[in-house]
Order: C-alpha cells, then structure tokens, then sequence
C-alpha cells in the first residue's frame, strides 16, 4: 500500500529480474563472508535479515517471533525496490513467512516563497526544524501536524504558515477551547462531577460506527483518514455546546433536566474523542481523559455511551496555548 506503490513494485518484478550478488569486494566495513574475507556482505542483504533473526535473540531468554512475525512494515519510497522485491524473493527462499502488509510512505516537502515544493535537505537549508517545534509547541502538535497535513503515505508539502494555522485553528480553538469550556461548565452547572443521566440519543447517533470506522483505517495504516473520521466528531461536539447553550439552560429552572443531559453528553462525546486521539496525541489527550475523571484508554471505551458518568471532574490548564 498504496496501490500506486504496489504497481511500481509490480513493474520492477514483470520487467524481469536478474541475479543480484549477496557480497561486496573493496568495502572496508560489513558483515565479513566467512569463506572469502576479501568479501563483505551486501547491506541490503544483510539488513534486511534483521526484520527477522533480531526477533529471536532481541530479548534475552524469549523468542519474539511469533508474537511480532509476519511484521507489518513501514518505509520510504526510495527504498521501496530493496523490501518489495529483495527481501520477499529471501524470504520465499528461505521458506519464511512474507511480511503482513509493506506500506510505503512518502516525502515531506517544504514550499520556498514561490510556493514551490522542494524535498527537505540541510544542504538546502529548508528544513522545519522539528526540536524548534518542540521547544515552543510541544511534540503532540508536531505529531498532530505532520499527521494531519499530509495524507499518510503521499508527498505533501508543509511550512511553517500551515502549521501555525492548524495549530490555532484545530487544536487550540477547536480542541482546547472545547476541553476548556467543558471541564468548566461542568465545574460550574454540575458541582464538577460528570452527571449520570443518559446521554443525549441525537448526539449519541453522531458517534454512531466511529470506532469500527476509526480501527478499520489504521489497520489499513490509513492513518490520516482515520484522524479525519475523530476529528469531525470534534466539530460536532463543538457545534452541539452552540446548539444548546448550556449557559442559557442554566439561567432557566424549567431546563435543568436537559442541562444535566447536555453537559453528560459533551462530557462523553469529548472523552471518546480524548481515547481515540491518544495515538496522535498522547501527552494533551492524557490530560484530558484525566481532567475528565476517565483516563482508561482501552478501545473498548472509546464506544460513546460505555463510561457510566458520575466520576469528579478536575480544572483542566489550555491543552494548546496559543504562542505569545
């Protein structure tokens, strides 16, 4: 995956194939040939072994292999030819199982001021530094970034503009500022604690086949398409606090009873969405389930509707403060 990398290696396997020599002369570093020491081993022969043999000796006293074999791998598209031709037709001699799935990925390029894209490179001096991302953002933004701009497994272009705006826009607004409010009407309306009523039936349909959807694609390493599907249901909760206006309801007696059900069901629908962004972010989305009295991150409670309520809620700091 994806399909245009499975037919690139389709061609270079019904181009024809030649024999490839395992070892190499005049190399001053490698794996020795124990039968000619002017020989060393070819490092994409040797390399690619350790997929495999690492397996049975990488944790002393316990073989790894049938826990971790057949391996889903996961490479860049330079060295697409090496594990899609090479290493299965080593594999198929040595009578091994092939890999459960090769998912080849492609390259982050950055946009010059002509809004041309150019592969990063020191020697070109165009790279997002990712410690200086860190350093002011924090790693789950740059994870989240790098994620969300790019379609997993495409090229695509990102720069420091389009960073700053999803930052601001889908984390710090939409994210954070959802959190935010939550944790605080909760604190205000509900005494800090998560009520027990049912959830919302209307909102609760919203999450309907989220997590099947969400586990489906990453299972297809469709990594991008699946924090798409999560991060729609961000929106929605966003629009749900708009649509009831809890702090309306709290102004009228009469509407204490859907306040509770309103504030019960963004307390839900934000932990489902805290379990199922833990992968992309994990360090805010700890935060958040722990804020919200609920930090099992087990999938099995990333269905809408599975944590009974009635657990304490916790202030809970900007997730993504926005940058001085």
């Amino acid at each position: 995956r994806p399909r245009p990398r499975y037919n690139e290696a389709l061609a270079f396997i019904t181009g024809g194939l030649n024999d490839v020599s395992l070892s190499r002369a005049k190399i001053s570093w490698g794996v020795e040939v124990p039968w000619d020491p002017s020989h060393v081993f070819y490092v994409w022969f040797d390399a690619l072994l350790n997929y495999y043999t690492a397996l049975s000796f990488a944790r002393e006293g316990e073989d790894l292999t049938e826990k971790f074999w057949p391996a889903f791998h996961i490479i860049g598209k330079d060295i697409l030819k090496f594990h899609t031709v090479f290493w299965p037709a080593i594999l198929m001699a040595a009578d091994i199982e092939l890999p459960r799935e090769i998912f080849i990925h492609g390259f982050l390029l950055m946009k010059d001021a002509s809004g041309v894209e150019h592969k990063m490179s020191k020697s070109l001096g165009n790279v997002l530094d990712p410690f200086e991302v860190m350093d002011r953002f924090g790693t789950d933004a740059l994870r989240y970034y790098c994620f969300r701009e790019v379609s997993f497994g495409q090229d695509g272009a990102v720069s420091v503009i389009t960073f700053g705006e999803r930052y601001e826009t889908e984390l710090a607004n939409e994210l954070g500022n959802l959190a935010g409010r939550t944790t605080n009407m909760l604190s205000r309306y509900a005494g800090g604690t998560v009520p027990t009523v049912d959830p919302d039936p209307n909102l609760a349909a919203d999450f309907d086949g989220l997590v099947p959807e969400v586990c489906e694609l990453l299972d297809k390493a469709e990594i991008t398409q699946a924090l798409d599907r999560i991060w729609q249901r961000v929106r929605r909760l966003n629009r749900y606090v708009e649509e009831k206006a809890p702090w309306q309801l709290a102004k009228d007696p009469s509407k204490a009873d859907e306040l509770q059900t309103t504030l019960r069901s963004l307390a839900e629908g934000l932990r489902v969405v805290g379990v199922l962004l833990t992968p992309y972010i994990p360090e805010s989305a700890g935060k958040l389930l722990a804020a919200l009295g609920a930090p099992d991150i087990s999938i099995a409670q990333a269905e809408y509707g599975a944590h009974p309520g009635g657990q304490a809620v916790s202030t809970l700091a900007p997730l993504f403060p926005k940058p001085e």
